[in-house]
């Protein structure tokens, strides 16, 4: 039975989004990028249902976006707390940039909610096309099939469009 995952294994964004496309999943990662790890605290700050948030933890870790470690406080049972892995801290670019068009595109009246500037010098970051230490404006990107898909694109690029029946 279908789960509703893309099935383009192909795609690197297929395949990604097989794993952080599902809902709540990119916002669990900003909390963990802003150093929640525990679940409650998740829960609590996304207002997402304990069962949703297990599967979404337990998918991560499945993944290697987290680990799940225990941790007891003294007098008290274990629970487990999520870590980010250097994959998932990878992850920090995807919800750099959509936090970035979001705050272009769709911002708040009162502005940006959070900023990012480098540890080094202090000034403001942004996420973009790099090119030699350069960033590169995206009219000047091109998308470059490889593998496989060149040939598809090349029959696309050269193939006849189908006709259209024009109503009178």
């Amino acid at each position: 039975m279908p789960d509703g995952r893309p099935q383009d294994r192909s795609s690197a964004v297929a395949r990604s989004l097989s794993v952080v496309g599902e809902r709540w999943a990119l916002l669990i990662i900003r909390e963990a990028l802003y150093g929640v790890t525990r679940f409650e605290t998740f829960r609590v700050n996304l207002g997402i249902a304990p069962d949703v948030l297990g599967a979404r933890l337990a998918t991560f870790v499945e993944h290697g976006i987290m680990t799940r470690e225990a941790y007891r406080q003294p007098g008290r049972r274990t629970y487990s707390e999520y870590l980010l892995t250097e994959t998932g801290r990878d992850l920090q670019l995807v919800v750099g940039a959509l936090q970035q068009w979001g705050d272009a595109h769709m911002p708040r009246p009162e502005g940006p909610s959070v900023g990012r500037r480098s540890r080094i010098t202090g000034e403001r970051v942004r996420v973009g096309f790099v090119d030699g230490g350069h960033e590169v404006a995206q009219d000047d990107i091109d998308v470059v099939p490889v593998g496989k898909r060149i040939l598809y694109l090349t029959w696309l690029q050269w193939a006849p469009e189908p006709a259209v029946n024009e109503r009178r």
